[in-house]
Order: structure tokens, then C-alpha cells, then sequence
């Protein structure tokens, strides 16, 4: 439903999914003696890329991503969203006025 009521929210575009911030991973593997940088995107599964070099695993990754969305899109399907954060929590090390 729309704040302002009556409407529901109109579905989001694609556009929405391309501006979504999904959690970005990236670490350092070694194939076949090489070591590469494996960036994925945890949230979109199968989305992830390999380079020598961050950057450049990052650049492929962000390709990937795209392509994954537009291929969710085109096909109709279910596009993953990141689950919002949650509110009101600190965490366990926050002891705000506490003393010793």
C-alpha cells in the first residue's frame, strides 16, 4: 500500500533491482598455483566472478550482476532482495554508559 493510501505500491522495475545494494564479498583463492580474487554477490546465487585482480574481479562482477538481473527479468522470475537490517539492536561489545 501507498503511504498516502488507496493504491497499492506499483511492483518495482528493473531499474529498483539494478539500484539495490546487495552485500558484496570478496577473497583471495588459489587455482591451479595462481591466486586470484573471487568477488560474489552472496544474495543473488550464482553471481560471482574471478580475476587477478580486485578491480578487475569487481568490473566482471558488476557485469554479472547485471546480466543475472536482466535474465531474472526477462524470464519473469523471483529477483532475491536483501533481507533490511535489523532495527533497535547493538551490538554485543556496545555497552553505552557502562563503567567498569
Amino acid at each position: 500500500m501507498s503511504p498516502w493510501g488507496g493504491q497499492p505500491d506499483p511492483a518495482p522495475d528493473l531499474a529498483y533491482y539494478e539500484a539495490v545494494p546487495y552485500l558484496r564479498v570478496i577473497e583471495s583463492v588459489e587455482r591451479q598455483g595462481e591466486w586470484l580474487r573471487r568477488a560474489e554477490y552472496p544474495e543473488l546465487p550464482g553471481c560471482a566472478a574471478e580475476a587477478p585482480s580486485a578491480v578487475e574481479a569487481l568490473e566482471k562482477l558488476e557485469h554479472e550482476r547485471l546480466r543475472l538481473l536482466r535474465q531474472l527479468w526477462d524470464r519473469g522470475a523471483s529477483i532475491p532482495v536483501p533481507r533490511p537490517p535489523l532495527l533497535g539492536r547493538r551490538p554485543a561489545h556496545s555497552h553505552q554508559g557502562s563503567s567498569p
